[in-house]
């Protein structure tokens, strides 16, 4: 009898504890990321890996794709909201921490610094007309604000998503931040991509917009400008700009800081830290963060996809307007100064990618035709160009 009573209990534990242990693994897997998933996550997934494999197997950009590509994968790994704050959206977990860098803008001023440190700005000096080009190219900031308003964007929105077409990501990323915040994935993503792919969109049509005779153009060397110039320019810079667009100043201010650090010559360490430790820390959780956040559920809209229609338009008008306003600017100067219109394209201020392509065409058809040193002048005016064009429209759009 004892027995009988003994196995019944046993028995009965038996079938609570399989009941309990049934219940919790049911509970365990609904927190799975199989159970949460949706036909957008793997998307995006298929997005981050590609973003990796093009960064590894044609290094388009690495420092930026693979950052942002991981990110990607981070920020599409489906989980159950359940206040366990995982997500880039979700207040005080530790993405959302970091992410607050790119929501409120701190992170592109950084960049900045670390771009001025490593930036040398000979060839402009020596040269000041290349300014001109830098400028010409951010038409095509300007040209798809005006397509972004026909497309329904409201005025924030477009200027936000014209600003991709300085192929400047830190600038996007702060202008997007201000302007239009609901975006900010979007525009980040669209201008570190196509910043990744300006080597496959912009030769065919530097190709197409100039002659034989005007590829084979030889520009005079440039002059050596002198140290004093050097550690004037930041100075000037700073004044001339800021004066005239205060609202750019956060990008402005630290890129001609970070310029004079470096050629001062006397802050060497901060140069350095500047253009090294500093901007590999700040790129590392910018590129993650921006991945992160295109969660599916927030990333994958129409809006998204318009604008990076309007990403890869924007950089195909810049390119344009910049090859094509130094044939109209050659026709007003000798022979002898004309300017290689090969060099149009690098006023988008993707250094030194642009600058390198200006090189690449250019020695397809003159082996012995440098253009490197020339084509950096107008990529580096694209620099302050994007960050003074992000200054008006954040003027005017604030």
């Amino acid at each position: 009898m004892l027995a009988s009573v003994l196995l019944q209990a046993a028995a009965g534990a038996n079938e609570s504890f399989m009941q309990f242990l049934a219940e919790n693994i049911q509970v365990f897997l609904s927190y799975t990321g199989f159970a949460n998933a949706t036909p957008g996550h793997f998307i995006m997934l298929l997005v981050g890996l590609l973003f990796i494999f093009l960064a590894i197997k044609y290094e388009f950009e690495p420092m930026l794709l693979i950052p942002i590509g991981f990110g990607i994968l981070i920020g599409n790994i489906p989980f159950k909201d359940a206040g366990l704050q995982l997500g880039i959206y979700e207040e005080g977990s530790v993405l959302n921490i970091l992410y607050q860098g790119v929501k409120q803008g701190w992170y592109p001023p950084l960049i900045f610094l670390g771009i001025g440190a490593m930036t040398d700005f000979s060839a402009l000096i020596s040269n000041p007309k290349l300014m001109l080009v830098g400028a010409a190219a951010q038409f095509g900031i300007f040209g798809a604000y005006i397509i972004a308003l026909q497309m329904g964007f409201d005025p924030s929105q477009a200027g936000a998503i014209g600003i991709i077409g300085g192929a400047d990501g830190p600038t996007a990323i702060f202008l997007s931040s201000k302007l239009a915040p609901n975006l900010m994935g979007a525009i980040a993503v669209s201008a570190y991509s196509y910043m990744a792919l300006v080597p496959i969109i912009q030769p065919p049509f530097m190709r197409l917009l100039t002659t034989q005779k005007e590829r084979l153009i030889r520009m005079k060397p440039p002059r050596v400008v002198s140290q004093t110039e050097k550690i004037m320019f930041p100075i000037v810079g700073l004044l001339l700009t800021a004066f005239l667009v205060p609202s750019g100043l956060p990008l402005l201010g630290m890129l001609f800081f970070g310029n004079l650090c470096k050629e001062s010559g006397v802050t060497r360490r901060l140069a350095e830290t500047a253009r090294g430790p500093l901007i590999d820390v700040i790129t590392m959780l910018l590129g993650v963060t921006v991945g992160a956040s295109t969660q599916a559920t927030q990333f994958l809209t129409i809006n998204s996809i318009k604008i990076f229609g309007l990403g890869a338009l924007s950089f195909v008008i810049a390119t344009c307007a910049g090859v094509l306003f130094v044939k109209f600017f050659n026709l007003f100067l000798k022979e002898g100064n004309k300017i290689n219109p090969l060099i149009g394209n690098s006023g988008v201020s993707a250094v030194p990618d642009a600058a390198r392509i200006s090189q690449n065409v250019g020695l397809e058809y003159d082996p012995s035709n440098y253009l490197l040193m020339h084509a950096m002048g107008p990529n580096v005016a694209g620099v302050i160009g994007s960050a003074v064009a992000a200054g008006i429209l954040l003027g005017f759009l604030g």
